[in-house]
């Protein structure tokens, strides 16, 4: 398929900024793939429209604090940098920049803790080591929450807590799965009430999440690896259930449909597994999510599951009706 079949125009206004007051109070769209009808909603009805019984599975991910700011040791020069993938105690791979001018051996200061790139490796990304061996502890105090680039503002105290979802648990993302971040305890508990079990996957999102397609044929992109788990009972769960099956997000998505690819199901390893129109799902019957970006692999992704013309009608649509799009946007469920 054509990349240009994925695009749309989308007025800046609607690009989320900010989180809505409350999590729950998110404007909610259904689209049924069945009547390709298309309804309006707030985010908490959510409790009545998932089907019950059913099965909920979300990605227990945690964003760190994964950008530093630094200058160069010894000349002052400003550096940023983004930790990407931890792969020893105290050695990072990282995006940095200006890539340019940060060679092998370059030291940067990041206050009291300090880095040396030791290597450069295909991509253009380095590996940084560290001189504190309990580097992710030190992250709390020197590092920021890495907003995505289309959120055109500083940090601020209110991404801390709500650029994570209330079930965020297993740290390692540089950006959120963000189609959980609507979720309130209150609601999961209203969900469990209604016999909705819920599973948790795990898959570390990385920055490719925002790498553009830039193959006209989008067969020929190639998605970043990313890690991903899920525990026994977890798995168990997700496997033995007979209910319909609602995914949190395409990261939830992209965890059940690796494991279910392998002959013999491996629950922890590394995923690239770019879905595409054409694409037969194994497991998931409905989709939760947010608005994405135009030509992006999330947006792929919806419409293999929608169906392109039913994708693009939800996107006008949403245009049309002013939804937030975006991290920090409005949701979908696509039934």
């Amino acid at each position: 398929m054509n990349l240009n079949d994925f695009d749309y125009q989308l007025p800046r206004e609607l690009i989320a900024i900010y989180p809505a007051e409350r999590r729950d109070e998110s404007r909610l769209m259904v689209v049924d793939r069945e009547t390709q009808s298309i309804s309006h909603h707030i985010f908490h009805e959510v409790v009545n429209l998932l089907p019950q019984p059913g099965i909920l599975v979300r990605n227990n991910t945690r964003v760190f604090p994964a950008r530093l700011r630094g200058h160069k040791n010894p000349d002052g020069g400003r550096v940023e940098v983004l930790l990407i993938k931890l792969i020893e105690p105290n050695v990072f791979e990282a995006m940095v920049r200006p890539a340019r001018r940060l060679k092998k051996g370059q030291k940067i200061d990041f206050g009291e803790l300090t880095g040396t790139i030791i290597k450069k490796l295909e991509g253009g990304t380095r590996l940084i080591e560290f001189n504190c061996p309990d580097l992710m502890a030190k992250l709390t105090d020197l590092g920021e929450i890495p907003l995505p680039p289309y959120i055109n503002r500083k940090t601020a105290g209110i991404d801390a807590d709500r650029y994570q979802t209330v079930y965020a648990d297993k740290s390692g993302s540089v950006a959120a799965p963000t189609a959980g971040l609507h979720f309130t305890p209150e609601i999961l508990n209203k969900l469990r009430k209604n016999q909705v079990e819920i599973a948790d996957v795990t898959l570390h999102v990385g920055p490719g999440t925002f790498k553009p397609v830039k193959s006209e044929n989008i067969i020929e992109h190639k998605m970043d690896y990313e890690e991903y788990s899920v525990t026994g009972d977890n798995w168990r769960k997700i496997k033995n259930s007979q209910a319909p099956l609602t995914a949190v997000g395409t990261t939830s998505v992209r965890t059940i449909e690796t494991i279910l690819s392998n002959e013999t199901p491996k629950l922890s390893g590394m995923t690239n597994l770019f879905i595409t129109p054409g694409y037969r799902f194994k497991r998931v019957d409905h989709l939760l999510t947010n608005f994405h970006l135009p030509r992006s692999t999330l947006l792929m992704l919806v419409a293999a599951f929608a169906g392109l013309e039913l994708t693009r009608k939800a996107y006008q649509v949403a245009v049309e009706e002013k939804y937030r799009f975006y991290s920090y946007g409005d949701a979908m469920l696509i039934l």
